[in-house]
């Protein structure tokens, strides 16, 4: 079975940045045990997904609709944060992406047919259900899943009503509380 890990933009201004929130850094260890787990597994790969914005951010029409500059292209705020960081290895793929989804990640998905795409990282409600839904759509037949315990949002409710579509998409939502 053909693997992949999405560290979804778990990044310093998502975490105790620009964008953070209280819990975020909790994340950190679950998610770099999860990297390092699939770091051991034959036939599984990891992408880390990186928001790269520049500094004209408020010019752009995110910027216009959240006037909160944050992960501006080689400051720290762009970083991926803690244990997180040091997981990544020489074979995992960083992608950058300038707005919620990356149809660079949707075409690499399509050409390698993963048979199972695990979703981690920030923020639930926005990035995570984005890519979740491009990679069902890029992978119909694909299982995709969003482990609950390595995802959030600063908005506990909206949270879980991500993760409610996210089920209504056919997307496996697992270790949900």
């Amino acid at each position: 079975m053909k693997k992949l890990l999405v560290v979804v933009d778990y990044q310093k201004d998502f975490v105790n940045g620009a964008l953070g929130f209280a819990g975020a850094e909790l994340l950190d260890a679950r998610i770099a045990k999860k990297v390092a787990q699939y770091h051991r597994e034959k036939d599984a790969a990891v992408i880390y997904t990186q928001d790269t914005h520049k500094k004209n951010y408020l010019k752009t029409q995110e910027g216009r609709k959240l006037p909160i500059v944050h992960c501006v292209r080689d400051t720290e705020g762009w970083e991926v944060f803690g244990l997180t960081a040091e997981a990544c290895g020489d074979r995992d793929l960083v992608i950058e992406k300038p707005t919620f989804g990356s149809m660079e990640l949707m075409e690499i998905a399509e050409e390698e047919q993963f048979d199972q795409v695990e979703l981690v990282g920030l923020v639930s409600n926005i990035c995570v259900l984005t890519n979740a839904v491009l990679l069902k759509t890029a992978l119909p037949e694909a299982e995709i899943i969003v482990d609950a315990s390595c995802t959030a949002c600063a908005d506990p409710e909206l949270n879980e009503k991500a993760l409610d579509i996210l089920e209504g998409l056919q997307i496996t939502v697992t270790n949900r509380n």
